[in-house]
């Protein structure tokens, strides 16, 4: 599937792109296939670039980031202790109170059914954080 371009994110979906040609290996690969499913699970989501070369697909606010080292492709959710995980999938930054993340290293797959549940569920969070604060903001009287 080919990746949601919106007019914002033309350079950024063109930077991802480069950066997965760059890595040329199994980690290309990788971070390829989870942005194709990235996509598959909300056909919405847009492609951002930030911090200097990180690849970010936000909905509503960042679902999540995608990181490669020399040992693991990570994908970091923004509201990831927030998330049911069922299935299991993150197995890194499980310390703290806001991110949650999924390493994955070679040879390794991932149940792409779960991921993919996982990114819905991001973006539900997203825009349930969005609806809430925008209903405290119209809720607060004007002096």
């Amino acid at each position: 599937m080919k990746p949601t371009v919106h007019p914002d994110s033309d350079t950024a979906s063109a930077n991802i792109t480069k950066r997965i040609e760059e890595l040329a290996d199994w980690r290309g690969e990788t971070l390829a296939r989870l942005r194709e499913l990235i996509h598959a699970a909300d056909a919405d989501i847009q492609e951002e670039w930030k911090w200097m070369g990180t690849p970010v697909w936000s909905h509503d606010g960042i679902v999540c980031t995608g990181e490669s080292y020399k040992q693991a492709v990570k994908l970091t959710f923004a509201r990831g202790a927030a998330l049911k995980d069922p299935k299991k999938l993150f197995n890194a930054s499980l310390d703290g109170n806001t991110r949650r993340a999924i390493d994955i290293h070679e040879g390794e797959k991932i149940n792409e059914t779960a991921f993919k549940q996982l990114i819905q569920a991001a973006v539900k969070a997203n825009t349930e954080a969005l609806a809430e604060r925008a209903a405290k903001k119209k809720s607060k009287p004007r002096v």
